[in-house]
């Protein structure tokens, strides 16, 4: 599931949530949905962990949010930090 798809079917509650994790707001998550910005690897990793969380608690309304999907470059998760 992509992040724009994710935050539109996400309670504003879970919204929240998942922004709360980046340290940031949902309107920057809906910068990042749009590609108007790209998250840092890290950032990525973070939001692909807690949007993992919280669709464990939402009765398979959800999906994770893949890192890969986030960042501008997605082959630097090819190996390099996965220790592969």
């Amino acid at each position: 599931m992509n992040l724009k798809t994710f935050l539109k079917q996400a309670t504003k509650k879970e919204q929240a949530e998942l922004a709360a994790v980046c340290s940031d707001s949902v309107p920057y998550l809906y910068q990042l949905a749009g590609r108007h910005r790209y998250a840092s690897p890290h950032m990525a990793m973070r939001i692909e962990q807690m949007s993992r969380h919280i669709a464990a608690k939402s009765n398979d309304r959800l999906e994770l949010v893949p890192r890969e999907t986030l960042v501008r470059h997605p082959e630097i998760f090819s190996g390099l930090l996965l220790g592969t």
